[in-house]
């Protein structure tokens, strides 16, 4: 079993150095890609752990949930990669939910911890997120506004699991005449 206490300090402090540099405002929505075999030192997929993916989960929802941004939790792709979110998010948005409820090897166990935890949760196929984190190689570009901006942090990987933090922006359109507000590219 990996230490969850050296887990979650690294995925705060991966997950604060990404915030830093998104600027998201209130109401943005983060996704999260989490494979609990990878952070364990596993192939993705072999050994999922619920007490792993409950602590994942809590670290960002304690970091997110003052910030007022909401989190998204990728399923893996036997669920096709859709998302455990908030009910009053998905409505807000107009997402389309689906019919499924995660299982540890159909949607994986971070993403029966968001269940767990959030307070109405549904899954959803489609999103486009403001900025997401994966740990473990779970392919959350798909769930990324784009443009996407990868962003560099300390924390290169979480137990033993590979990270990847992006961010995006808005398109910058227009060729060389046109000018840009970098505030509004954020």
């Amino acid at each position: 079993m990996a230490d969850l206490t050296e887990i979650a300090a690294q995925i705060k402090q991966g997950a604060s150095e990404l915030l830093a540099e998104a600027q998201l405002k209130a109401g943005a929505v983060f996704v999260l890609g989490c494979s609990t075999s990878e952070i364990q030192g596993a192939h993705i997929g072999r050994d999922s752990s619920r007490e792993v993916g409950r602590i994942v989960v809590k670290t960002l929802q304690d970091l997110l949930a003052p910030q007022q941004i909401h989190l998204a939790v990728q399923g893996c792709e036997h669920l096709n990669r859709a998302l455990a979110i908030e009910r009053a998010v998905a409505e807000a948005h107009g997402w389309e939910l689906v019919s499924v409820v995660p299982a540890l090897h159909a949607g994986g166990a971070t993403q029966m911890a968001a269940f767990e935890t959030f307070n109405d949760p549904v899954e959803i196929e489609h999103i486009s997120a403001q900025a997401g984190m994966d740990i473990g190689d779970t392919a959350i570009g798909m769930h990324v506004k784009f443009v996407q901006i990868p962003v560099r942090t300390s924390i290169k990987t979480i137990g033993g699991a590979h990270t990847t933090y992006l961010r995006s922006r808005p398109k910058l359109i227009g060729g060389e005449r046109a000018q840009y507000i970098w505030e509004a590219a954020k």
